[in-house]
């Protein structure tokens, strides 16, 4: 019985060093992007993206939480524009500051987590003229902290939040192409 309990040990503890080592092969840095052509000029998507109220229109995370409690700064648009918010597990809460909004080619953000754990990335949207459509393409990057690192070993970011990607892509879209 002590040697089953010796050999169960001894697989935890392996068990345990293959994830931390693991871990560490992780890159320090993450970057998630996706892009979608839309039929509509920059122009016209340019407000959607750079007015946080406009966001309740397109955004995926809005739909995840009805209850989410919504603070806008005194400034929605534009450099400067401050949003936050507070929703269930699947929205958690933070904040975003526009840090750079250059009409109509550029929105850059920061966004910071504070629940369900923190975190201070990058956010980018191009919007890039081609032909008779706009190509729009939403980037996030930021650290991985080790901690994180570990989380990465069990789960694959770029396809949880890359899908989010997708689906506000779509749905600015929609929303573009009325």
């Amino acid at each position: 019985m002590l040697k089953a309990f010796a050999v169960i040990g001894c697989l935890v503890v392996a068990g345990i060093v293959v994830v931390l080592v693991l871990a560490a092969m992780k890159p320090d840095q993450f970057r998630i992007s996706r892009s979608a052509a839309i039929k509509a000029s920059p122009d016209k998507i340019f407000p959607l993206i750079n007015d946080f109220k406009a966001w309740t229109a397109w955004s995926p995370y809005e739909n995840k939480d009805p209850e989410m409690k919504r603070i806008y700064g005194p400034t929605t648009a534009g450099k400067g524009a401050t949003y936050a918010w507070d929703g269930n597990s699947s929205v958690g809460g933070g904040n975003m500051l526009i840090t750079d909004a250059p009409a109509p080619s550029k929105v850059a953000l920061d966004l910071n987590m504070t629940r369900p754990m923190t975190a201070h990335n990058k956010v980018e949207f191009r919007l890039t003229p081609a032909g008779d459509s706009t190509t729009v393409t939403w980037a996030m990057n930021g650290n991985t902290p080790y901690w994180a690192k570990i989380f990465h070993v069990f789960f694959n970011m770029d396809k949880m939040v890359g899908g989010d990607f997708e689906n506000g892509l779509a749905k600015l879209k929609t929303v573009a192409e009325k």
